[in-house]
């Protein structure tokens, strides 16, 4: 999602800034991250499949990060996570959940694209030796945009909650397609041309017919594009055909059936490119057209007067040249 316009709730009083084995006994006793009762919990979404569902509000200090939907697949012989959520004191909350569980080591981080609410957590997981995987474009993208990253987000949300967060790259790279064994359960990776970025992978329980879709899906909030408008709607068909029975958004509520979670997002999608489509035709230039574009669908979505202008600015940039 965009740096400066990341999803929030107020979330605090979880106290762990870094973890490793030898820690985790600390963090267990400690499963409450958020003010008002909300506690950092993954909820079963399948037999061996867990989620933590994010929300939907602006980020601020008081969050730690906890806006975006994270996963776990527990296999017979280990565990992977899918995201590691937008600073380490959320990933430190998730790898307490993850005790409480299974007792099956983390042996794998799939990290679904570079923007911060997913990855920021990354150093957790590689402090208890987790091999992080990810996009072949993922290392790329974080050279280019972590250092931003990183002074924005310190802008952004304060020292405090940045401290010991790193820009850890994949090590792990899936070009196309790859399969990880957990034991007893497979999971399939796939690798996608440029969309919500150009950098996105989802990931595929085959045994529970669970899809873990990162910010391809978003249900109820607003798709951010930071990648290809043209390319997210030539995909949708080869997404719709993963024979998934639910998916887990990288936004929205956990789980969603599929594939009409991506009802909504195309039609949005749809609606974008046409409105900018006419506004180009029409001479309209580009600081007049996002004020319009999509506005038939405000009434749809979450945040959507925080990201249409700046989808709008993008989807303007993009099909003037088509």
């Amino acid at each position: 999602m965009p740096i400066d316009r990341v999803r929030r709730k107020l979330v605090s009083g979880f106290a762990c800034t870094a973890v490793s084995a030898a820690m985790l006994p600390c963090c267990l006793g400690r499963a409450a991250l958020a003010a008002g009762g909300l506690e950092f919990k993954l909820s079963k979404v399948s037999d061996g499949v867990f989620a933590f569902q994010g929300v939907d509000e602006l980020m601020n200090a008081g969050n730690q990060g906890a806006i975006s939907n994270l996963g776990v697949v527990v296999g017979t012989d280990a565990v992977a996570v899918i995201d590691s959520g937008g600073s380490l004191v959320e990933a430190n909350a998730l790898i307490a959940a993850i005790g409480k569980i299974s007792t099956k080591p983390v042996r794998y981080l799939i990290n679904t694209h570079m923007h911060p609410d997913h990855i920021f957590g990354n150093a957790a997981f590689l402090e208890i030796g987790a091999t992080i995987v990810g996009h072949h474009n993922l290392p790329r993208a974080l050279e280019a945009r972590g250092a931003f990253y990183l002074q924005s987000f310190r802008q952004q949300i304060g020292d405090a909650l940045m401290k010991g967060v790193e820009i850890i790259p994949p090590t792990m790279l899936v070009d196309d397609r790859l399969q990880l064994d957990l034991g007893g359960r497979m999971l399939e990776l796939r690798a996608w041309k440029a969309a919500h970025t150009d950098n996105d992978l989802t990931v595929f329980d085959s045994a529970t017919r669970t899809l873990f879709a990162g910010d391809l899906v978003f249900v109820g909030s607003l798709p951010t594009l930071d990648g290809s408008l043209l390319g997210w709607l030539r995909q949708m068909d080869a997404l719709a055909a993963i024979g998934a029975a639910r998916v887990v958004p990288g936004h929205g509520p956990v789980p969603a059936d599929w594939p009409e979670a991506l009802t909504a997002e195309q039609r949005y999608f749809e609606v974008l490119a046409g409105d900018i489509r006419k506004a180009i035709a029409d001479g309209i230039p580009l600081s007049e057209a996002v004020k319009t574009a999509g506005a038939s669908e405000r009434g749809n979505w979450h945040l959507f007067d925080d990201y249409n202008e700046r989808n709008a600015t993008a989807a303007f940039a993009e099909l003037e040249w088509e």
